[in-house]
């Protein structure tokens, strides 16, 4: 009989990161997060039990049954931001001498808010489940070695400006900073997780078919045929080695178009959902890719780690994340490219652009493949009608001032939110390599990203999707010089009437309220990004809250006088109104945690829950 070995020295393999120790610091965090955003939500209503001084008081929520009851410490700060330190959160419950202290546990936390959250009993069970990846992500992301001073120090001083660029992506820790659930990932198992996630950096190699062209559609840029995107992407090589294998197959080579799709999807959805498409020949399998790929924040877009100038690359999923099934309309693909060139011009002809440096990295080529027999069976936006389609966004790194080795590097927005595991801010450590006042520092951030922003708002009543995981800035020394938009063609949204758009990218026009324009600053931008920016600054000791945002007035002020001839739009879109409704992004996902808004409707689902008060207003 085979001796086990002893638990001291058996190793945990893939599920090594699920420790007791991590679980619970995973369980503190998510406890604290769902306290802070379900009370900004006005899903919860803190009880203030004792004013402690300096801003700071000590309250509590009760659960449902009233049996269980949570006491933390917070400041509340403008926007309604709820700043809790995690060790403060205590939890009692009910035990046999009384009230006991119990262990914070946040798919207890849920179940005990169940009702107060006003989830739906058959959607509770998957929400659960998004709580527990979550929670399971963050204890994975606790084994990072990498740390904010390093990042900070790598990003402003490496020499290799794509591997800087990629070491920040994947040690991102924290996900959407609104949603409490943003890290689902449902489909995904353990050994998934270990080879997809973007936190761990793993390589990857895509999965490539040929796709017949009587089911499919290719676009591309204006300029750009297919022959030459596939040979700048491939190589002639690569594509005499595909041409060769579907003629040996006794398939002409000319009746099909190449598809990248995503190892997962291959593997777990389209050898068996389009396994009719696969016996057809309508689907070829060709084998896998040669180039390398590292996993992005959003989880079915990859960057080239084998030819960083090269296209990222972003797949359908069949994944269940954040709200949506991380799929791609083959639909919306076809206009892709259109998009892209249309808004590229857009911005290449605006001088306000132009100066504040604003550039896109454009979706330039698309693939979309339609099954007959889903569209025919399936509601308009089923996750069944976007199961394969694909599309190659441009590489960042030819953006650059004279390429690599300038002194420019590379950073996903979303790293400004990010904190350590140590408390260790990023922003902070930016702000003090760049040698900058705090409050120049920001500023010229709000320059090289706010501006734009709101510009195209007044001028075009265009607003793009700018949370950090869509934006890419470019540093010097530390300090923001421009910012790079992405995720154009699903993103973007026109809402007025002050562009007239051509016939092939009329997809992107809304209808949108005129009251609610301006949410797409106020809910995007000083919401969801600004409230955490500015809370982490002020908790660091960098730079008082309202010296935040008396900046920020201060570049909207600026703007506004360089374009007297906006004055009518400054009145409409108003940024120094007194309030603005607050929309609700947990609230969408609890509602309905599978199919949060129809993105072509992006106005008629919103949830509302009253009015923030405008921390720019006292600045009017």
């Amino acid at each position: 009989m085979t001796a086990i070995p002893e638990a001291s020295t058996r190793s945990a393999g893939p599920v090594e990161h699920l420790t007791p120790e991590r679980w619970a610091a995973a369980n503190r965090h998510l406890v604290r997060k769902a306290i802070a955003e379900f009370s900004h939500e006005r899903i919860l209503a803190p009880e203030l039990l004792e004013d402690a001084g300096a801003g700071v008081g000590l309250y509590r929520v009760v659960s449902d049954d009233a049996s269980v009851e949570y006491r933390f410490q917070a400041r509340v700060l403008e926007l309604d931001h709820w700043s809790i330190p995690a060790e403060s959160i205590v939890r009692a419950g009910p035990g046999e001498k009384g009230p006991t202290e119990l262990p914070l546990d946040a798919l207890d936390f849920i179940a005990e808010f169940r009702d107060t959250l006003a989830i739906r009993e058959e959607q509770l069970s998957v929400y659960l489940e998004e709580i527990s990846s979550t929670l399971a992500g963050h204890a994975y992301k606790q084994g990072n070695p990498l740390r904010s001073a390093a990042l900070a120090a790598g990003i402003t001083g490496g020499a290799d400006v794509a591997a800087d660029f990629q070491a920040i992506e994947r040690t991102m820790s924290e996900g959407h900073p609104c949603f409490v659930a943003n890290n689902g990932r449902l489909g995904f198992g353990i050994t998934d997780y270990h080879a997809f996630a973007p936190e761990s950096g793993a390589d990857v190699q895509l999965q490539w078919i040929a796709v017949h062209r009587s089911k499919a559609v290719f676009t591309s840029s204006a300029g750009l045929g297919y022959r030459a995107h596939f040979e700048a992407e491939l190589g002639a090589d690569a594509l005499a080695c595909f041409d060769a294998e579907l003629s040996a197959r006794g398939l002409d080579p000319q009746d099909y178009l190449l598809m990248p799709v995503h190892p997962w999807q291959w593997e777990n959805k389209l050898t068996v959902t389009f396994a009719a498409e696969i016996a057809q020949r309508h689907i070829v399998h060709l084998g896998t890719g040669e180039d390398t790929y590292q996993a992005q924040q959003s989880i079915r877009t990859f960057f080239n780690t084998s030819a960083p100038n090269k296209c990222y690359v972003k797949t359908a999923m069949s994944v269940l994340n954040m709200g949506f099934m991380r799929g791609l309309s083959p639909q919306y693909m076809k206009a892709t490219p259109a998009i892209n060139d249309w808004l590229h011009g857009l911005i290449s002809r605006d001088t306000e652009l132009q100066e504040r440096g604003l550039a896109m990295i454009r979706e330039s080529a698309a693939i979309g493949y339609n099954n007959h027999y889903y569209e025919a069976a399936s509601a308009k936006g089923s996750p069944y009608r976007k199961m394969l389609s694909a599309l190659w966004r441009e590489s960042p790194l030819p953006l650059l001032d004279g390429g690599q080795g300038t002194g420019q590097q590379l950073a996903t927005m979303a790293s400004l939110l990010h904190v350590d595991p140590d408390g260790t801010s990023m922003v902070s450590e930016l702000i003090k390599r760049s040698g900058l006042e705090p409050a120049e520092w920001l500023r010229r951030y709000l320059e090289a990203y706010l501006v734009p922003l709101i510009h195209c708002l007044f001028e075009y009543e265009l607003a793009f999707m700018p949370h950090g995981e869509n934006v890419i800035l470019v540093l010097e020394n530390g300090v923001p010089v421009r910012a790079i938009m992405k995720d154009i063609a699903e993103e973007i949204v026109v809402m007025g009437e002050r562009l007239e758009l051509p016939e092939e990218v009329s997809r992107i026009k809304a209808d949108i309220p005129a009251e609610e324009m301006v949410l797409a600053v106020f809910t995007d931008v000083f919401d969801c990004i600004f409230r955490f920016l500015a809370a982490i600054l002020a908790e660091d000791g960098t730079l008082a809250e309202e010296e935040f945002w008396k900046v920020t007035a201060g570049v909207v002020r600026s703007y506004q006088k360089r374009h007297p001839e906006l004055a009518d739009q400054f009145a409409m879109h108003d940024l120094f109104a007194p309030d603005f409704e607050l929309s609700c992004l947990n609230r969408l996902q609890l509602r309905n945690n599978q199919h949060m808004l129809d993105l072509s409707d992006p106005s008629g689902g919103l949830q509302m829950a009253g009015r923030l008060k405008n921390p720019l207003a006292r600045f009017a």
